[in-house]
């Protein structure tokens, strides 16, 4: 069991402040690490053997940790996340010559089942888009943040870090902070220009612009920077009124656009360079979306593509290929 002083144990805090400041992580995740991290040293404290942690950790302390999450009924899911969260805090430990070894690497992750992001179909999308009443401050805000998440495929993190000089109008272009600070520059459609047009006048016609935060774009009712968990409680909040499931997240509008481009014939390499993957692989995801989509609309499509058609007698006669 993870306590607060765990998670303010010296070397995880240390950790913490780095995938959050120079990694530039988003909160949840540094939440969540901070929780992982913090339970395997509750382990290691109901094993006795607390004193071992960080520098003197083994593999075999980690494989109990794991045994006892398996015996708790931890998912695969989450116990992959812990070990994760434990390769890159020993990672980080060792690269400032803490400790000589990783002992995380050499624990094998439970193989994980593949899973096909959710995304929204286009109208869908238009449903949602339309969802918040633009003549208020508010309104006008969450539209503009809705059409740029889908307009742009921001993570919820970039969106809320993005600073008033990080957006041209006139050029139509965001300029990003992705994970580890990688930057890039996205386009955004001339709907997300025409909604983020509106909230910044309606910002900058607010009878409390003077106390407002000069550098963040997106702010709450008291003027300061927007978080994460507020766009997501403001997700949620609009999918119930577009009568969608209440499970959208902004990851979900992430999945739709790049959904969205690749079922309209933009180029992989194109889709990985503005949702900022560093490797393609991470982006292959989305072609399986695209060609069960494909099959599906050939079946239905084509003349001759009836799976319930009886195979022609002749085609039971045919002599099996051989291979060499």
């Amino acid at each position: 069991m993870s306590t607060l002083s765990q998670i303010e144990n010296p070397s995880i805090k240390e950790f913490l402040d780095y995938i959050s400041i120079e990694r530039n992580m988003s909160e949840h995740t540094v939440r969540n690490y901070g929780v992982d991290l913090a339970q395997f040293l509750g382990h290691l404290i109901e094993q006795g053997e607390s004193d071992k942690f960080p520098t003197a950790v083994s593999h075999l302390m980690i494989r109990s940790f794991m045994a006892s999450l398996d015996t708790h009924g931890a998912s695969h899911q989450t116990v992959a996340r812990k070990i994760a969260a434990l390769r890159s805090f020993f990672k980080f430990l060792q690269r400032r010559g803490r400790v000589e070894n990783n002992p995380a690497r050499v624990v094998r992750t439970p193989r994980l089942e593949k899973k096909i992001p959710t995304f929204l179909t286009i109208p869908m999308m238009e449903k949602l888009l339309t969802a918040p009443n633009s003549d208020t401050f508010a309104g006008s805000r969450d539209k503009a943040i809705l059409e740029l998440i889908y307009s742009a495929g921001l993570r919820s993190f970039e969106l809320v870090g993005l600073d008033s000089d990080d957006i041209d109008l006139e050029r139509r272009i965001l300029h990003l902070r992705g994970k580890g600070m990688k930057e890039r520059n996205n386009p955004i459609g001339r709907y997300a220009v025409l909604a983020l047009g509106e909230y910044l006048q309606h910002k900058n016609n607010h009878p409390d612009r003077r106390v407002f935060d000069p550098t963040a774009v997106f702010l709450n009712f008291r003027g300061q920077r927007l978080t994460t968990r507020s766009v997501r409680r403001m997700l949620t909040h609009y999918a119930a009124l577009a009568g969608l499931p209440t499970n959208v997240s902004p990851h979900t509008l992430r999945h739709s656009f790049a959904t969205h481009l690749l079922q309209r014939g933009a180029d992989l390499r194109v889709v990985q360079e503005l949702l900022g993957h560093e490797n393609i692989s991470t982006t292959q995801i989305y072609t399986h979306i695209t060609a069960s989509e494909i099959r599906e609309i050939y079946d239905e499509s084509h003349p001759r593509a009836n799976e319930g058609i009886t195979p022609h007698p002749s085609l039971t006669l045919l002599p099996a290929i051989k291979t060499a």
